[in-house]
């Protein structure tokens, strides 16, 4: 009898919680960040590990820019799924955006939460060009001083290469445009718009063009060919 009224008291609440699911997951395609937000914390509060409900906030508080609490929820979910390279990667995500509104002390001492979340991104899904990007951009705006390289950063640019050719020569075109190489970042840039031929390169190197070498006459160039 009792095990029967545990059924009866439980069932209710199982069917009120995947109906709120479903009608926050339905306001989170809408775009209805807010309102989907108000639901899917009630039914967190009655499933505080379900984890589908954790990546919706987090991607919420992500949307909103609200990084504390979206390191929050990244950091429950990468405990929760210790595997799952996503969630170490939009952790360290989470660490970055916020160590950019913070001061450069209290930055500093978020660094090596970022790169072991990235770098344990990349352990658990090899092939992970986001958290590769991250760690570039990371040893690239370090001081040497705190750990930046630009060695470490070659390094993942060439990992990159290995896994995807466009990342590749975009990451090292990156590294000699933050050194203001600007020669051998067009170099760069070129091969990976000869082989991306997408919006993304077209960017980087027409950007390159007009505002770092200071040629709009190849700027317009580029354009002409891409808009073609």
């Amino acid at each position: 009898m009792k095990n029967l009224l545990i059924f009866f008291l439980f069932v209710p609440i199982s069917v009120w919680s995947q109906s709120n699911f479903e009608k926050a997951e339905k306001l989170f395609h809408a775009k209805k960040h807010e309102e989907a937000q108000l639901i899917f914390e009630r039914v967190l509060e009655s499933k505080p590990s379900d984890i589908k409900t954790l990546e919706y906030l987090g991607e919420i508080a992500s949307h909103a820019k609200s990084w504390v609490k979206a390191a929050e929820y990244f950091k429950k979910l990468k405990e929760l799924k210790p595997n799952e390279a996503d969630y170490f990667y939009k952790y360290g995500g989470a660490l970055a955006m916020r160590a950019m509104e913070v001061n450069k002390f209290k930055a500093l001492g978020m660094v090596d939460d970022m790169k072991e979340a990235f770098e344990r991104a990349i352990v658990l899904e090899p092939k992970h060009i986001p958290a590769r990007w991250a760690l570039i951009e990371i040893y690239l705006q370090l001081p040497s001083i705190v750990g930046g390289s630009e060695s470490k950063a070659i390094s993942f640019s060439n990992q990159l290469l290995q896994i995807s050719a466009v990342d590749g020569y975009l990451s090292r075109g990156r590294i000699e445009e933050y050194f203001k190489r600007y020669t051998l970042a067009e170099k760069y840039y070129l091969k990976a718009n000869e082989i991306g031929k997408s919006k993304v390169t077209f960017q980087k190197l027409y950007n390159l063009y007009l505002n770092k070498l200071k040629d709009p006459k190849k700027a317009q160039e580029l354009k002409r060919k891409f808009e073609a």
